[in-house]
């Protein structure tokens, strides 16, 4: 479920951070346990990040986020750690479909004046991030209202399953 506004703390990834990063391949055979190996997500790339990271926290990477394999297992570990949304200049596009569909927020945004432990304020309906404590900073993205209604209901099944129709 997505709120109209997130709030968090930002984790700051660089490009090209892969679904191996995201989702150890060597741990693979808890793919069938989200929340256990949610409790290793990105440990690869920064290892504080799984023990650390708070409700509704924010994953902030320059470009090219979940390239690499189709693991679906990705942007579910992802959201079963809590992540509030994934910010990054462009998106693995097997990765982007994979999250929306399974209710992950993601933002295309330029995130080069987003630094990490900045408190952010992720505003939804309004499509605006702002810096808690920066009232000068305002920043704009694109979210088309499909994508909001997919990962509001919580994935593309579950929207199916309510409206009993792919009319989005």
């Amino acid at each position: 479920m997505i709120r109209d506004e997130i709030k968090g703390k930002a984790w700051k990834f660089g490009s090209n951070v892969s679904t191996d990063s995201i989702a150890p391949g060597r741990l693979i055979s808890l793919r069938a346990n989200p929340k256990e190996y949610a409790k290793h997500v990105l440990e690869d790339a920064r290892p504080e990040f799984a023990r650390d990271v708070k409700e509704d926290d924010f994953i902030v990477a320059d470009r090219n986020f979940g390239c690499g394999s189709s693991r679906e297992i990705a942007p579910l570990i992802i959201k079963e750690a809590g992540v509030g949304a994934v910010l990054s200049k462009s998106f693995g596009r097997i990765f982007y479909r994979n999250a929306i569909n399974n209710g992950m927020l993601l933002i295309e945004c330029d995130t080069d004046r987003i630094a990490d432990g900045d408190e952010l304020v992720v505003d939804v309906a309004g499509r605006v991030i702002h810096k808690k404590n920066d009232p000068d900073f305002a920043m704009e993205f694109r979210l088309s209202d499909k994508e909001i209604k997919i990962v509001s209901e919580g994935g593309l099944l579950n929207y199916i399953e309510k409206y009993n129709s792919l009319d989005i």
